[in-house]
């Protein structure tokens, strides 16, 4: 393969972006990429402490993971990093496995992510339905607001546990332990970001534009820390839990992992590359609705790969488009992946420079912020719309959320995909269907009915419809059979056999079979079966053509 080759299948969306690019163009990068920056400063802590790590963990991969996503993918405007969805998943991880452990899952997704976009399967992510998205959506919302009740009511709990009735009996024995400060500070905090947004929305003066663009969790942020330094309140922050933030970015480290433990990472690693790719496309989705454009999707996992390689070894955890912050950088001017690329220097040089601001920050605070992205990222109004739609859709959603929220997003994703596949096979096949061809459709039949029988299919024939062609089976009455498969838009294997069976069946009743219509992929599998050399000499290309040889043909009585 030589380069010309190689780039074809490896092409950054950034090199086409620089085609035509000015100075007006990096000016609205540059303040899309310092504003992205400002609002994920607080929800890469949030998300990396959620997560049962260091706050520098998710700075960290906001800086190293949010600048190769960029500079790498496939989207003008998507702008990576941590992400709320794999709180669950880390969390249980750490638990489970150990940090180093989580490292190796990280790196391991990371490989998978790019090997899926290397052949070529980006694609593929749009075929998960609608409702598994939706409920294991749901399902990790509820999940990352329910952890955030310990550091939003300020409990003093040591560590809390990763299943669902492990985090409720923790909480509720450790109930009494509230501390008042802690849970004023933190509505006090939420009541500000909400409040915020809604204060921006309304603002129409343009000499107020600029609160529009300060986002509200920075304003809570802020709010926060100084009152807690001020009136020195007995809450727990940043400093007192963590020991502050390293004021530089960290070296290569290679992690001592047990294999004894990595080989139970299977999962874990399948369920971090699936739910990574999901994430990111379904973000890119949304940002090209919002742009007009259109990204690749398999560049996008190829550089959501490279990412998730590197990152956990400068002491990252996993990363992938994020909707919350690519919306930001769309609505802030940013046109070109070096908006993103920018949002993560940033956060760079507030590592370097402002670090050790950050140990006054209070737990309570960020708690407050993740209970608001947490809500903004469920889609609860489908649990009101559940009753204009099918029970089996209803079923489906509900049981990914009930799933994910009791047991395992890894479990959820696997029960809701079999059930989506099997409801859809028995909706296709109910939509599969045969009818009889009467005299009134077809007039020529008029006084052969006794000679003649026809049968006109729709649909799809395969495994989950077999039962029409069985059902004709039983029907035959007549020494001529003609099959219409002109409506037929599928047949796979199954159906083939079912095909042959029909031809056998034919033979022994001395009945003969002539079929119509086969065009496209029904006439492509016919052939590559070998059926057609059965049918080749009672195949014709229409039901009037079919209805004229039957009524030619030399027949004796069917048995």
């Amino acid at each position: 393969m030589n380069w010309l080759q190689a780039t074809h299948f490896f092409r950054p969306r950034l090199l086409d972006s620089l085609h035509g690019y000015n100075r007006m163009r990096f000016t609205q990068d540059v303040g899309a990429g310092l504003t992205v920056g400002v609002v994920a400063l607080p929800l890469a802590m949030a998300f990396a402490i959620a997560s049962g790590l260091k706050p520098e963990a998710g700075l960290f991969t906001a800086i190293i993971a949010g600048f190769l996503i960029s500079a790498l993918g496939g989207s003008r405007v998507q702008i990576g990093g941590p992400a709320g969805a794999f709180i669950v998943i880390v969390y249980g991880i750490v638990e489970r496995y150990g940090l180093a452990n989580l490292i190796l899952a990280t790196a391991m997704s990371g490989v998978l992510l790019f090997l899926m976009g290397l052949f070529r399967l980006g694609s593929l992510i749009r075929f998960i339905p609608v409702t598994v998205v939706i409920g294991f959506t749901n399902g990790i919302a509820v999940l990352i607001m329910l952890s955030q009740i310990k550091d939003l009511l300020g409990l003093k709990v040591a560590a809390m546990p990763a299943d669902f009735f492990g985090i409720l009996n923790t909480l509720w024995q450790n109930l009494h332990t509230v501390n008042l400060a802690a849970l004023l500070l933190a509505l006090a905090s939420l009541s500000l970001v909400v409040g915020w947004l809604r204060m921006s929305r309304r603002l129409t003066d343009t000499r107020y534009r600029w609160a529009s663009m300060v986002p509200g969790s920075i304003v809570a942020l802020v709010f926060a820390t100084l009152v807690t330094w001020l009136l020195s309140l007995p809450v727990e922050t940043i400093g007192s839990k963590f020991g502050g933030i390293p004021a530089s970015m960290p070296g290569f480290a290679w992690p001592e992992f047990s294999w004894d433990s990595a080989r139970f990472l299977l999962m874990p690693t399948l369920t971090l590359a699936l739910l990574g790719a999901i994430e990111s496309l379904l973000c890119a989705r949304i940002a090209d609705g919002m742009i007009g454009d259109r990204h690749n999707p398999n560049q996008e996992l190829m550089a959501q790969g490279v990412a998730n390689f590197v990152t956990p070894f400068f002491g990252g955890m996993p990363a992938t488009g994020t909707i919350a912050r690519t919306v930001t950088n769309i609505k802030s001017g940013g046109t070109t992946p070096i908006s993103g690329m920018v949002h993560a220097l940033t956060l760079l040089g507030v590592v370097l420079l402002a670090a050790p601001l950050a140990a006054h920050i209070p737990l309570a605070a960020l708690a407050a912020i993740l209970m608001f992205v947490a809500w903004n990222m469920g889609e609860w109004r489908e649990f009101w719309h559940l009753r204009q739609y099918r029970m089996p859709y209803r079923i489906t959603l509900l049981a990914v959320f009930f799933l994910t929220v009791v047991f395992d997003l890894t479990v959820a994703v696997e029960v809701g995909l079999v059930a989506a596949c099997l409801t859809f096979i028995y909706r296709i096949s109910r939509l599969s269907r045969c009818e009889g061809v009467t005299p009134i459709e077809q007039p020529s039949l008029a006084g052969f009915e006794h000679q003649v029988q026809a049968w006109r299919l729709y649909g799809a024939l395969f495994f989950g419809a077999v039962k029409l062609l069985e059902s004709i089976e039983d029907k035959i009455h007549t020494p001529v059979l003609v099959l219409d498969l002109k409506n037929v838009i599928y047949i796979d294997s199954s159906g083939a056999d079912a095909l042959m069976i029909l031809v056998e069946t034919c033979r022994k009743k001395n009945v003969q079979l002539i079929v119509c219509g086969l065009t496209h992929q029904p006439l492509d599998i016919v052939q590559r079966s070998g059926l057609m050399a059965h049918l080749k000499e009672h195949l014709q290309p229409d039901l009037a053509s079919s209805l004229a040889r039957a009524m030619d043909m030399p027949t004796k009585p069917a048995r």
